[in-house]
């Protein structure tokens, strides 16, 4: 097996119509659009949650704009600082060193509430508890290899959402346990920073956590448009969601892979401790950014068939598959 290409994580979408995109004028031409319906439109970018953060908005009030786009980078940070493994200090970081956290962080709480609900509902396909696979399949990775089966079996003799004891003042993870929710925390972000935007009467905007989030329109007053990526050559637009609002989230197997043959990646499947082989790439559209990036998770380890299923359950929700090639 050849050295991974990366494990940096890479850019899963195409932004079509949002500000920084040259090809649709840049920035310059988005405040002029803005201005010319009496608005006024900020974008404000950033790092989190372990890649590249942006906000867009707009509104009659050039202050409240600014303040809105601090309180969204605000409240991604409280995000990271509860549930980040891309935070030594986070809650969840916390957690999974001493197996045990009293008084736990509010978002930490809704987070893996959600967590092993979908857990429940998918059997186990989705599940927070397959952080213990991480670190066997980096470090044979970092070796060229691919973990062997007694790596394997002893990491999945760890992973088990019912493992996890979750309750409102106190979170027990049973011995060899360990979380991690960076399936989820990207969408959930796009959640929480769509509120602190509507809260400050912000009614335009665009969130990009990682995950997508869209509101009102565009800044020449259509609707927005989201551009995804194509799985094989990701610089490459393969469909565009028009209009988009609401929220997107996409799994891939090259986002983060092993592999430079993509066989082998960061999502597992808990059953096998292995990426699941059928699927390149799931985009979900939802209600919510949790919502779609679980359901985007889970989809890709389930297959099409199956995953289809989850997602026709939800109300609201659409799933678009992409095959391996």
């Amino acid at each position: 097996m050849s050295a991974p290409a990366r494990f940096t994580p890479a850019r899963r979408h195409v932004l079509i119509g949002a500000a920084g995109l040259a090809g649709f004028g840049g920035i310059a031409a988005f405040c002029a659009s803005a201005a010319s319906r009496g608005l006024t439109l900020r974008t404000r970018a950033g790092l989190a949650f372990g890649t590249t953060v942006a906000l867009t908005a707009a509104g009659p009030d050039g202050s409240a704009v600014e303040d809105a786009l601090s309180d969204g980078f605000a409240t991604m940070r409280a995000v990271e600082a509860a549930a980040s493994l891309f935070l030594a200090d986070s809650a969840l970081a916390r957690l999974n060193r001493d197996g045990i956290l009293e008084a736990p962080d509010p978002h930490l709480v809704a987070l893996l509430r959600f967590a092993l609900a979908l857990a429940d509902e998918t059997c186990g396909a989705f599940d927070p508890t397959v952080q213990p696979l991480w670190p066997v399949w980096a470090g044979a990775a970092a070796r060229g290899e691919r973990p062997g089966a007694g790596a394997l079996r002893a990491a999945l003799a760890q992973v088990g959402w019912r493992r996890v004891h979750l309750g409102t003042d106190r979170i027990v993870l049973e011995p060899g346990t360990a979380l991690t929710l960076n399936a989820l925390i990207q969408g959930y972000a796009a959640d929480q920073v769509m509120a602190a935007l509507r809260a400050r009467g912000i009614g335009d905007a665009f969130v990009d956590t990682g995950e997508f989030g869209a509101s009102g329109s565009h800044p020449d007053g259509t609707p927005w448009r989201l551009g995804l990526a194509d799985p094989r050559d990701p610089a490459v637009v393969a469909t565009v969601i028009a209009p988009f609002a609401g929220f997107a989230a996409t799994s891939g197997d090259y986002a983060m892979r092993f592999s430079d043959d993509r066989t082998d990646h960061h999502i597992f499947d808990p059953a096998t401790g292995r990426s699941p082989p059928g699927l390149a790439s799931v985009t979900v559209t939802a209600p919510t950014g949790l919502l779609a990036d679980g359901l985007s998770t889970a989809c890709m380890v389930l297959g099409r068939a199956r995953g289809a299923d989850l997602v026709a359950a939800h109300p609201g929700c659409a799933a678009r598959f992409t095959g391996k090639v």
